[in-house]
């Protein structure tokens, strides 16, 4: 794999740096998509609407509550609320299904289309349904990626949809596009996930891809099915781009045939002259059978190099593990190698929008069909992506060959990716085709000294090594001939039966149905002019991921009321930093004497009229991972203020900071900023209206220290929304 960290053009059908125009931007697949979906009005800034909207049931509750509050009438655009998240309804007693019931009385009185529990996850049937060539799909889930089908998907935060709900647009500066250029064909046994953490091992640390668009083209795509397309297009969130589109042709068409849409389809190919900021020349006959150790997809590397030398892998990546969750729990993946070198495997699960397609599962009933995964510890648990396919999937004989073999074939549903499904015990490893390994994101509880291994390999390699009876084995060492699968036959009938489609049709007198958990948005205050912060939790590794801000699994389940899901904000990360808030949000300034005379007598006169008191976090690089704005609006609804970090991870969560009223401040100087330390701002509101740098004042130990701050990059409307004090505020005012 071959990173390009400079301009290159599309001459003859290929990349090369030779200079052919100053234009060449403009005729990316990128931009052509972007362009038609733009209403120009800056020409630093695009203004995009969106062909249609999509969110599941952890997000679709706090968007809709956010658009009522802010004057929605009726849905604009299609708007799919799935049901593929929150579906064990035994956690947390009624409320799980008492959402799905809203969404449902939603989609009635506001026009939108609503899928079930267990009909299909999120990204599978906006892949069936709602893609085509040339469109724009906004959801609240980071995996928001059909870019395979010739969609540019985009995984922001609920407010960023709220904001389409009410024909206002996502604004953005004009990304940089990446070409990956595909060339050669994959060997047997190699799936899509091996190709995509191959992807994301070469470009996330670097942040080569960051925040820009991924464009796929190249003669490799030929060889790919759509299936296999669409399996590496949904791990490119894990790069941290922006989006993502590929070249269409014959095997996009015939997708689109196969699901009754043959109008969704255009041809798209690359332009002669296209001119792309960067670019990385993927070798498809290089990429081995993959692992992605814990804690992160990017800790990639193959299986066979793994087992060359696994004590001392596993070691290493043990060691930084357990760093990283700071003595809370012990990881030991030693352990799970035996004398002979073999490293033993608990459980293995193939599931989601990246595993649990239906070519994924064929692949994994052929390579166990008559065999046996045997009686002891380790356990295979199958999960399609949608009922269709699970419909396919029993046509075909995929389902009794996994059954027969010992898996357990479950439904449709997201749970295993973020810890409601198949958690793994404590101390044992998991091996599963999903989208992320993170810290707290399988289930684990490090705070309460739960911790499980979770690495990420495709369901080639994890059939056989359910096949070997859980002793890690690449599939490559196994198939010898590329698999046949049987062709696919989507039954639509499957949605036309279950799913409310009432796009168009909104009923102004639809009576919301609420359960008791649904709350709405506590009030926030407005920025005044100037604010003093108060940091409650500091954290300095190299990533904060969204599921630790916020966690994942059964704490989902309270996602519609505000202040009980924000009692779980940052929990498993620092436990102490709920009670610490809400300390702070008590405070008035008649409280704070002792910090104001320490300002005063250090020189520095805090000006306690119009001055916000809040509290703040550190950390250096926030925001990995889910799209889920909980994570900044849980930290909005106990008092925060503001983020201090060294740089953002995503722009998702960046955004979710400011449409929740969050000062999302950028500074180098991270060893004053300490938990318990005050950092008083003057005239913050001024200088975010001047797009200004600015200082803060810290006091800890009686010691005034200042650092130099910055809000980065900010549109004219988020800077209103963070003056308004969040997003709800501002269509209020």
């Amino acid at each position: 794999m071959e990173l390009i960290k400079e301009k290159v053009w599309i001459k003859d059908g290929r990349p090369v740096r030779e200079a052919l125009n100053d234009h060449g931007r403009d005729l990316t697949l990128a931009y052509q998509i972007l362009k038609s979906h733009d209403h120009p009005s800056d020409p630093s800034v695009m203004h995009i609407t969106f062909d249609s909207l999509t969110s599941h049931d952890i997000t679709y509750v706090g968007i809709i509550q956010t658009a009522r509050a802010s004057g929605l009438k009726e849905f604009p655009v299609p708007y799919v609320l799935t049901n593929c998240h929150n579906t064990l309804c035994a956690v947390g007693g009624t409320i799980n299904e008492d959402d799905h019931r809203f969404a449902l009385s939603a989609a009635h009185k506001y026009g939108g289309i609503y899928v079930p529990p267990n009909m299909g996850v999120i990204h599978s049937y906006n892949r069936e349904m709602m893609s085509g060539c040339g469109r724009m799909i906004l959801g609240s889930d980071s995996h928001t990626r059909y870019g395979a089908l010739g969609t540019m998907g985009v995984g922001e935060g609920g407010g960023e949809l709220a904001k389409q709900l009410l024909k206002r647009t996502w604004d953005i500066q004009r990304p940089e596009v990446v070409l990956i250029y595909l060339v050669g064909e994959v060997k047997p046994g190699i799936g899509p996930h091996d190709v995509a953490l191959a992807l994301v091992e070469a470009t996330y640390a670097s942040g080569f891809v960051k925040n820009r668009v991924m464009e796929f083209a190249g003669p490799g795509i030929a060889s790919l099915s759509q299936d296999f397309r669409n399996g590496v297009d949904v791990m490119t969130t894990e790069t941290t781009c922006l989006s993502s589109i590929w070249e269409t042709d014959e095997t996009t068409r015939e997708y689109f045939e196969v699901h009754g849409r043959p109008e969704a389809y255009q041809e798209m190919k690359i332009q002669e002259g296209a001119c792309y900021d960067r670019a990385i020349i993927v070798d498809l006959n290089e990429i081995e059978s993959m692992i992605a150790l814990p804690m992160h997809p990017s800790l990639a590397m193959s299986i066979h190099d793994l087992q060359k030398n696994p004590k001392k892998i596993l070691q290493e990546i043990q060691d930084n593990a357990n760093r990283q969750l700071s003595g809370k729990a012990q990881m030991n993946l030693v352990e799970k190698v035996d004398e002979e070198g073999k490293i033993h495997v608990d459980q293995g699960v193939i599931a989601g929008c990246s595993g649990g397609t239906y070519e994924n599962i064929c692949a994994a009933a052929s390579i166990l069909k008559n065999g046996n995964t045997g009686n002891e510890q380790f356990r295979l648990s199958v999960y399609p992506d949608s009922m269709p396919v699970y419909r396919s999937l029993m046509e075909n004989g995929a389902v009794t060959d996994l059954v027969d073999a010992g898996a357990v074939f479950r439904e449709a549903f997201c749970g295993p990716c973020f810890g409601a499904g198949d958690t793994p015990a404590n101390g044992e490893l998991s091996i599963r085709h999903t989208t992320r390994n993170f810290p707290n994101r399988e289930g684990s509880k490090p705070n309460e000294g739960q911790i499980a291994g979770v690495c990420l390999m495709d369901a080639r390699s994890i059939a056989a090594t359910a096949a070997n009876k859980g002793i890690l084995t690449a599939a490559t060492d196994v198939v010898t001939d590329h698999q046949i699968c049987p062709p696919m036959v989507f039954h639509h009938e499957i949605y036309d039966r279950r799913v409310y489609n009432g796009y168009g049709h909104p009923q102004p007198d639809f009576d919301l149905i609420y359960g008791p958990n649904i709350k709405d948005w506590p009030d926030q205050p407005s920025l005044q002019d100037h604010i003093l912060l108060k940091i409650v939790s500091h954290i300095e590794d190299d990533v904060t991921t969204t599921d630790e801000l916020i966690p994942s699994g059964e704490t989902s389940s309270y996602r519609s009321n505000p202040l009980r899901l924000a009692e779980f904000t940052l929990s498993r990360r620092d436990p102490a930093y709920v009670p610490e808030a809400k300390k702070v949000a008590a405070l008035s300034m008649d409280d704070l004497s002792d910090v104001l005379d320490a300002y005063r007598r250090a020189g520095v006169n805090v000006e306690g009229d119009r001055c916000n008191i809040a509290s703040a976090i550190y950390a250096r690089k926030p925001g990995d991972g889910s799209a889920r704005e909980q994570a900044a609006s849980c930290q909005r609804v106990l008092g925060g203020g503001a983020n201090f970090a060294k740089e953002y991870a995503t722009k998702r969560y960046r955004s979710n900071c400011i449409n929740w009223g969050i000062l999302p401040f950028v500074t180098e100087d991270e060893r004053v900023l300490v938990t318990g330390a005050w950092v008083y701002v003057p005239d913050v509101a001024e200088h975010l209206k001047k797009d200004e740098p600015c200082t803060g004042y810290v006091l800890s130990k009686d010691t005034v220290q200042t650092v130099s701050l910055s809000l980065g990059a900010l549109t004219q409307d988020e800077k209103q929304i963070l003056l308004d004090g969040c997003l709800i505020n501002y269509y209020k005012n």
